[in-house]
């Protein structure tokens, strides 16, 4: 088996080093992941400059952009052979909830899940990279269960969040939904030093919706968190009512 592993935190990162040593377990490991600290980056990607690829160590590529395109690259210009499946992590601080749309670290697992190959981001709940050694257990535990009972050929996606506790002390897994926050805190406004209005965006919002069944709420228990994710947008439900608001908007002759 042949195991890709990026991140959002750079390839040099703690947690990404605990993952691979975690896959080798499972077959060739290789790491496509960014040069820089890349958190937030969603799934952009980098199109208007040319990307530097450097191999620091044996199967090891620093990427000068996104985790996207870190994927990207390794499906379509690093790697002679298609990677068997994708992991992503394990990642300094949580991704539940809303936080999934922004994060790198899940975006580097969709970009696989896009090229059709199962893929898994992993985060640890806390930042700091404490309990890292039960973390990288954990998702040890996670792929090697994946592997031995996944039966369907259509590629999956999950993301996995990890409390950073020590793993004889976790209550277990668990298979959840994605909770909500509130919105994000105010804007911090700022000066720099020439004068010049700038702007910190404010804090995620606390979480509001967090009942049993979604991932706040299992994390805050002591679960491990995983939800398995989908890429279609489309609101199915909202399809007829949309389609009555432009019936007669142009003349047309009907619906394609």
């Amino acid at each position: 088996m042949h195991i890709l592993i990026s991140n959002d935190d750079g390839y040099s990162a703690r947690g990404i080093q605990a993952l691979a040593k975690a896959m080798a377990k499972f077959g060739r490991v290789t790491v496509c992941a960014p040069e820089h600290n890349q958190s937030g980056a969603s799934n952009s990607l980098t199109l208007q400059l040319p990307l530097r690829v450097t191999e620091v160590a044996r199967d090891v590529y620093a990427v000068s952009g996104t985790p996207s395109d870190c994927v990207h690259l390794a499906f379509t210009g690093i790697l002679n052979d298609r990677p068997d499946l994708v992991v992503s992590g394990i990642n300094s601080g949580a991704n539940m909830g809303d936080d999934t749309m922004y994060s790198g670290t899940v975006a580097a697992a969709i970009e696989g899940y896009q090229f059709g190959v199962d893929s898994i981001a992993f985060s640890q709940i806390d930042r700091g990279w404490m309990e890292l050694e039960s973390a990288a257990e954990v998702a040890q535990t996670v792929v090697e269960q994946f592997l031995n009972k996944k039966q369907s050929s259509d590629p999956v996606l999950l993301n996995v969040n990890i409390p950073n506790m020590p793993y004889s002390v976790l209550s277990g897994i668990s298979v959840t939904r994605l909770g909500r926050r509130h919105s994000a805190d105010h804007a911090v406004p700022e000066l720099d030093p020439r004068g010049e209005q700038v702007y910190w965006l404010g804090r995620a919002g606390k979480p509001r919706d967090q009942g049993p069944g979604t991932d706040f709420y299992a994390t805050q228990h002591g679960f491990v968190s995983v939800s398995p994710l989908q890429i279609d947008l489309t609101h199915y439900g909202r399809l007829s009512a949309t389609s009555s608001w432009f019936d007669e908007a142009l003349p047309g002759k009907g619906h394609p």
